[in-house]
């Protein structure tokens, strides 16, 4: 089977208090999964397109939970790595509301992902025309240094096969610093044709210290002149950049808010999408942002879309883009 999209990373089991309890009220835990690249796995699938989801999984029945739940929504889990000697991370999410903020807790330490080799990448499947686009984040690449290298060897089996490169920055502070993160994003994005990253983050990791969103775009953009940027602006919408320096702008569709985790993932979907289909930015770009919109209504990690869904709130909405 050959496919649209491969991605490659770390999905952890999400225990959650019901309602907005503190970890230490709690006495049931709803329970999700999670895991960024998977996330994109499944809403590029539920927009119709044709994904492999590419881990390392401990074969006992947390292992086998997290691949039957991605598989279920017709992702291709065939090639995970699987092990009998090491554990799944799991992380805690404790729902908040302002003035109090929610809260993750990661226990992922020596998980099976994270000890991921390259040489356990199916290097058949890297070949021409087994697939047009692969990705992976930020996050991968600081869980450990064998995924840093495993991501990084994938996607550059992924060029020399001729496909596209997505990397979301995905920038994780409970991970590592930023001082650590910034080489190693560098290393993905001089390869990646499109890359991903919230404002915030190409502040952060970047020392971007400027509001103007234009400005951080722009110098992103410097940072990796091949690509195509793509900066998502929260309540703002997002921009794209291309590599001869086009500005595109898509403004946010209102959305009424039950999770907004996994909404980032939901927008990476979304644009690959748009991007895959229609090879144009500001269509992309709009696939995102309605896309990201519905996940806000939706519930745990997983951005459980409808290509319908998508298509009427893009039809049911004015045009906002503006290139320039």
């Amino acid at each position: 089977m050959n496919f649209d999209v491969i991605t490659l990373g770390e999905t952890m089991l999400r225990l959650t208090p019901p309602g907005f309890q503190r970890l230490e009220q709690a006495t049931t835990f709803d329970i999700h999964i999670g895991g960024s690249e998977s996330n994109t796995a499944v809403g590029l699938a539920r927009l119709g397109r044709t994904v492999a989801w590419l881990s390392r999984l401990p074969s006992n029945s947390l292992g086998r939970t997290v691949a039957a739940t991605i598989g279920r929504f017709q992702v291709d889990v065939s090639h995970v790595v699987w092990t009998d000697r090491d554990r799944l991370g799991t992380y805690y999410l404790e729902h908040g509301k302002p003035p109090r903020a929610s809260q993750v807790l990661y226990d992922r330490s020596n998980s099976a992902m994270s000890r991921m080799q390259p040489d356990n990448l199916p290097t058949t499947l890297f070949q021409p025309h087994r697939a047009r686009l692969f990705h992976t984040t930020g996050i991968t690449l600081g869980i450990s240094k064998s995924a840093e290298a495993t991501a990084l060897r994938a996607a550059e089996l992924a060029k020399a096969a001729g496909w596209l490169v997505s990397f979301d920055v995905n920038y994780r502070g409970k991970l590592w610093s930023t001082a650590e993160a910034q080489p190693s994003c560098l290393q993905l994005m001089q390869l990646a044709d499109l890359v991903f990253l919230p404002i915030r983050d190409a502040q952060s990791v970047f020392n971007i210290d400027d509001a103007n969103s234009e400005i951080i775009i722009n110098r992103v953009g410097a940072i990796a002149p091949n690509s195509t940027v793509v900066l998502t602006l929260g309540a703002m919408g997002a921009m794209a950049r291309t590599a001869d320096g086009k500005l595109f702008y898509q403004a946010a569709f209102p959305s009424t808010d039950v999770e907004r985790l996994g909404s980032g993932d939901a927008f990476s979907a979304g644009f690959l999408s748009g991007y895959l289909e229609f090879e144009d930015i500001a269509t992309a770009l709009r696939w995102g942002a309605a896309t990201a919109s519905i996940k806000h209504t939706i519930p745990g990690d997983l951005p459980l879309v409808h290509r319908h869904e998508v298509e009427s709130l893009m039809a049911s909405a004015s045009p906002t883009d503006i290139a320039r």
